[in-house]
This record gives C-alpha cells, sequence and structure tokens, in this order.
C-alpha cells in the first residue's frame, strides 16, 4: 500500500523550511526532552503487496509502527521535523531535520525524537521500503543499475548522507511519496543514483560490521529465527537450544549456518544486542544503571558491568557521564574486539 505525502508545496520549499517545522502541541523554543521509547527491538513484519513493487509512507511521531526493530527489508528515511537520537546496529548517534540515511536488511534501527509529554511531531518521517529480492532483480535486468551495489552493501551497517547529497536525496524522497507509478519509480531510481554518486565525505557508514546478506535458505531461515527470537526475549532467558528449535535446525547445524550468516556466533549476537539497547537506554533516559541492566536482559549487575567495559571499554557509569564528543566510537565495541581497559 502507497500513502502519499500530506503536506504540499515544492521539495525545495519544504526542505528549506526544515529548522522551522513546528511539532505539535509546541510553541516556539519550548525546551524538548526525551520521548517514549520501546522497552526492547522487535521484528518488523513488512507485508509485500502484489501491486506495489515500494513500501511508501510517511508517519508521525511518536506512532505505533515506531520503534527499535528489524526487518529483511531496505528502509530509506527522511526525517522533515524535531531532533533526538538514532540508533542503526551498535550505533547510537543524533539527527536533526533533515536527516537522510539507508538501513539495510536485518540491521536493528530506530529514530527517537527529543519530544514532551503528549507532543506529536506529525509527518515526521518519510519512508520508501523495498526487499532485496526485487531490487536484486532489478539489477540483473537493468545492467546500469550495478552502480548501486555498493551502496546496498554498505547499507547493511547503516548509512547516513550529509550535504548536497542529502539535501537532493530528501527532495526526491518527498517526491517518491507524493507520486504514484511510472512517475515514482522514476523518482526512486534517481535516488538510488543520488546515493551511488555520493561523495565519501558525504556518506558516512555508521555501525560496525552486523549482518551480511544470507546466501542460502539455510543461512536465512537460522538468521530470521535467531533474530526473531532474541527481539522477542532480549530481556528474558535466551537459549541457543530454542533458537534452533524454531529455526527446525539442530543446534550444530544452526549455528553453523547463523555464523556463517552474520560473521558472529549466536550468543556474541546477544551480547551486542544487549550491550548496544544499554547504550541506547543510558544515552536516552535517566534510568538508574541497575534498571538499565534489568531492561537489557542483564540480572547480574557485576556481569553486566563486565560486559559492558569489555565491549565499550568503559563502565555504565562513567559512559552516562562522558559528553557526547567524548563518548567512545562504535568501532571500539564491534567484530568481537575486546577494548582496551584502563587500569
Amino acid at each position: 500500500m502507497t500513502i502519499s505525502y500530506q503536506s504540499t508545496g515544492t521539495p525545495r520549499l519544504k526542505l528549506a523550511g526544515f529548522p522551522s517545522l513546528a511539532v505539535e502541541g509546541t510553541e516556539p523554543d519550548t525546551p524538548l526532552v526525551r520521548g517514549p521509547y520501546p522497552d526492547a527491538p522487535r521484528r518488523e513484519i513488512i507485508p509485500p503487496h502484489p501491486q506495489h513493487a515500494l513500501r511508501v509512507l510517511t508517519h508521525d511521531f511518536p506512532s505505533e509502527i515506531c520503534g527499535w526493530g528489524a526487518h529483511p527489508e531496505y528502509e530509506i528515511h527522511l526525517i522533515t521535523k524535531s531532533h533526538g537520537s538514532f540508533i542503526a546496529g551498535d550505533h547510537v548517534g543524533t539527527f536533526s531535520p533533515g536527516h537522510v540515511s539507508i538501513m539495510g536488511p536485518n540491521l536493528p534501527h530506530d529514530w527517537v525524537s527529543d519530544l514532551e509529554p503528549g507532543q506529536v511531531a506529525v509527518d515526521r518521517d518519510a519512508v520508501v521500503q523495498f526487499s532485496d529480492d526485487w531490487i536484486r532483480q532489478c539489477m540483473r535486468l537493468i545492467p546500469e543499475l550495478q552502480e548501486v551495489d555498493e551502496v546496498l552493501r554498505l547499507s547493511t551497517r547503516g548509512l547516513v548522507f550529509s550535504g548536497a547529497t542529502a539535501w537532493r536525496a530528501a527532495e526526491t524522497i518527498l517526491e517518491v511519496t507524493r507520486t504514484q507509478g511510472a512517475e515514482q519509480m522514476a523518482h526512486f531510481f534517481r535516488l538510488l543514483g543520488l546515493f551511488a554518486a555520493a561523495p565519501p565525505e558525504e556518506r558516512d557508514v555508521v555501525a560496525s560490521e552486523w549482518l551480511g546478506r544470507p546466501t542460502d535458505a539455510g543461512s536465512l531461515g537460522a538468521v530470521e529465527a535467531g533474530l526473531a527470537y532474541i527481539f522477542e526475549n532480549l530481556t528474558g532467558d535466551i537459549r541457543l537450544s530454542t533458537a534452533a528449535r524454531m529455526a527446525y535446525m539442530s543446534e550444530p547445524t544452526f549455528s553453523k549456518y547463523f555464523k556463517s550468516a552474520t560473521g558472529m556466533t549466536f550468543s556474541n549476537m546477544v551480547k551486542k544486542l544487549r550491550i548496544a539497547h544499554a547504550r541506547r537506554l543510558i544515552d536516552t533516559t535517566e534510568h538508574p544503571i541497575a534498571q538499565v541492566a534489568a531492561m537489557s536482559g542483564y540480572h547480574n549487575m557485576a556481569n553486566f558491568n563486565r560486559q559492558f567495559l569489555a565491549e565499550v571499554g568503559t563502565t555504565p557509569t562513567s559512559y552516562r557521564k562522558l559528553e557526547s564528543s567524548q563518548k567512545p566510537p562504535p568501532e571500539v565495541f564491534s567484530l568481537g574486539l575486546r577494548a582496551p581497559v584502563d587500569p
């Protein structure tokens, strides 16, 4: 189903107004505070439409479709109003109006606006989603589309665009949301072309290595079942045996396929998701560290502190005291590498 963008005016005029776009229920210059967000990531199900290759929509924030989650489809995302923080895999960053990104298949992601209770950012997001199978078929039929292969590959770690690329892409995303049929598809392929032509200084890969694109049914089945199980049970007890059973595989077979598709063991994936979630909670809430630990699936504070220190390079308490510019980059806790521990 395609949902048209509700705002009027030309894309350039709308984009030029990004910084002044109001949030419903907010007086000018009203200070904003952190808004609500889900306690744990979720697995999103995006049903395909037989008459549409793209899923195009806009939505408000807060909204029931917002939240930390992942899905097999690529997602091109534009923020039109509000400021806040976003997560992509193990990366936590900030956004403002005009923020443009593409998130690859199965990469957990979320955008949380700084809002006062009861406030709503109307039409905050413009979103375009499409499947890997569909775009790969297009690339086989249209050789010129091979230039977007690198963008698709890098998007598995989350790509954020800036500068002229972001502005042109934002305009084009709005056109995709406002049109239908062949005209919409023309804008979409122009958008991919803009991404492919972006100079290195106008695109940032934000997350550490996360999920590769499964190349066979076994790997795909293991990833789908494993991630769904982790997302649904992040704060509780997670067992490899249960994940394997959900994938209808033996434990050794499941472990082999899961690692081949993700580049890490199932237990390392659980830890990565839990620590990324804990970091997000510390960055976006005032919850006590003990509560953060429990909400991230750790019920032993000593173990939580040890795992957080090993992954991030500092204790949760010390991490909270750091300024944003002082916080460790995501590379510090990527790829299973242990961060240096200060004496």
